[in-house]
């Protein structure tokens, strides 16, 4: 019989964490290596930056189809099938000789990796009843967290002290583990049948509340996400090393791994929305504090800050993406993902040129801008939406 620990560490929630660790580990490994890339393949900083943003695109763009496989293949089966294979081309990437290849393998395995945090999402929600959903998924933020924290300081320690590429051979051994111990994960006893492929796609764009969240989920990645992978830059470009950028940045993990216990407890008391709010808040002010200064203290400050923005109205619209369309809730939560990162990527896509020339300010008062508009309408629409398709408790 094994002992009470070891179901503890193998227990569904801890597994998923395990998923979100993982994934994110990779996701945000090469922002504080962007400079030393460029420099170690000979290319300008733009072109670094549009290589991390092949991997956003892929990211994005094939979360819908895996939500659409796995109802039809299983979603562990799924997500250990593209954990192997996200395992290969990422230590691929390790040998890259050009920025073209890079970006390449980057790509693959952001397609790949894509499967991955949106299948825990999905598992949640066919097994966690709606009113203790949120709690469930702001628990999924410690995976984020730890996964963020140790990836922004490793990644920028090793392309200081050796080379960049160990960053990718860890993160893709990490990745073969743990398509290993999903072998554990008991399939979720949901089944969505639909008549097509193509159904639940249908079904998500004729919800307007639906498009909504999607259109939510792409402003915040523009913001959010965009504006974390150029903190590790922003903050070299005033002069200080690689590693001291990536251990900035750790604080983010930290302030995700703090704000996501009280999330926690708040969303017991307080409507989804008053997060939504609090997030928003965060986010406009870590901005236009970015945009005023770089150095490497006030970037630890903006770090915290967006941490605290990413737990608090990130997990709040993560959950109502759960809960809109129940029936078609892999597309609808892979949707959502893959609006996430697409517009992270049109941002590094957008901005790159503006990062080439070390306009951080304008790249920051252009996020704070942004956020306003999406604070008030994330609450203004979480606030005003009630819930049409009963689940049961």
């Amino acid at each position: 019989m094994r002992s009470t620990a070891s179901r503890r560490w193998s227990s569904p929630i801890r597994l998923l964490q395990y998923t979100a660790f993982v994934s994110t580990l990779d996701r945000f490994a090469m922002p504080p290596m962007l400079i030393a890339i460029a420099v170690d393949l000979d290319v300008p900083m733009s072109r670094a930056v549009q290589a991390a943003g092949a991997y956003f695109v892929a990211y994005g763009l094939m979360q819908p189809v895996w939500g659409l496989v796995s109802d039809r293949l299983g979603l562990v089966r799924t997500l250990r099938i593209t954990l192997f294979l996200s395992a290969l081309t990422t230590a691929a990437s390790a040998l890259a000789g050009s920025v073209l290849a890079l970006a390449v393998l980057r790509c693959l395995a952001g397609g790949f990796f894509g499967a991955a945090f949106p299948a825990a999402l999905i598992y949640v929600g066919d097994t966690v009843p709606a009113p203790q959903r949120q709690n469930q998924i702001t628990r999924l933020m410690i995976g984020v967290a730890l996964g963020t924290a140790i990836a922004s300081v490793l990644a920028g320690l090793l392309a200081h002290v050796a080379t960049w590429r160990l960053a990718f051979l860890i993160t893709g051994g990490s990745a073969l583990l743990l398509a290993s111990c999903l072998g554990r994960l008991a399939e979720p006893a949901v089944t969505r049948a639909h008549r097509t492929v193509v159904a639940p796609l249908v079904q998500a764009m004729r919800s307007r509340v639906t498009v909504l969240v999607l259109l939510l989920a792409f402003i915040e990645g523009a913001v959010l996400l965009g504006a974390l992978t150029l903190l590790p830059p922003a903050v070299e470009a005033t002069g200080v090393s690689s590693s001291v950028a990536g251990s900035v940045t750790a604080g983010y993990g930290v302030a995700v791994f703090l704000s996501a216990r009280l999330v926690g407890h708040l969303s017991r008391d307080l409507h989804p929305s008053w997060l939504i709010g609090l997030g928003g808040t965060a986010a406009v002010v870590g901005c236009i504090v970015m945009a005023v200064s770089q150095a490497p203290a006030v970037a630890l400050l903006v770090a915290l800050l967006l941490g605290l923005a990413w737990a608090a109205m990130h997990s709040s619209l993560q959950t109502w993406a759960t809960e809109v369309l129940p029936g078609a809730r892999a597309t609808v939560v892979s949707l959502f993902a893959g609006s996430l990162f697409v517009g992270s990527a049109v941002t590094a896509v957008v901005v790159s040129g503006l990062a080439q020339d070390d306009r951080y300010r304008e790249i920051f008062l252009l996020a704070a801008a942004t956020s306003v508009p999406l604070a008030l309408l994330a609450v203004w629409g979480r606030a005003t939406w009630r819930r049409v398709e009963k689940e049961p408790a």
